[in-house]
């Protein structure tokens, strides 16, 4: 999510800002685009565990299958078939993607559903391609 000029003050260098998740419990991340302006060794270790956790095929077709799924929701009993892989395995790698702030999740009886956070998947493009 691009911040406006005034939140970008608070936060670090003047200019286009971009907030990206930080693991849960842990504040969000500052910084302009790379393009724009080296990033600090902090920033870079924050944002690593993003890029990280997205960087495991099995995670990054996870991604893919939550945010176009319908509703942009999706159950982990709509995504296990889609793996040769047990169901242990598949919440192991959607735990990662929730710890990272790739994903909310919400219980709902015996279920857990998972939805992409948009505004980070955005951030991390803008992060990496914007000019």
């Amino acid at each position: 999510m691009v911040l406006d000029r005034t939140a970008a003050d608070t936060c670090c260098a003047p200019g286009p800002q971009l907030t990206l998740p930080s693991q849960v419990g842990e504040q969000a991340l500052c910084c302009a685009p790379l393009s724009q302006m080296p990033l600090s060794a902090e920033q870079a270790e924050q944002v690593a565990p993003l890029l990280k956790a997205l960087a495991d095929p099995v995670r990054l077709r996870l991604m893919s299958l939550i945010a176009s799924h319908d509703g942009g929701e999706a159950c982990v009993c709509d995504l296990t078939d889609a793996f040769d892989l047990s169901q242990p395995t598949i919440s192991h790698h959607l735990k990662v993607l929730h710890e990272a702030g790739l994903l909310a999740r919400e219980k709902r009886g015996v279920w857990v559903y998972y939805r992409a956070q948009a505004a980070a998947l955005a951030s991390l493009g803008l992060l990496i391609g914007s000019r």
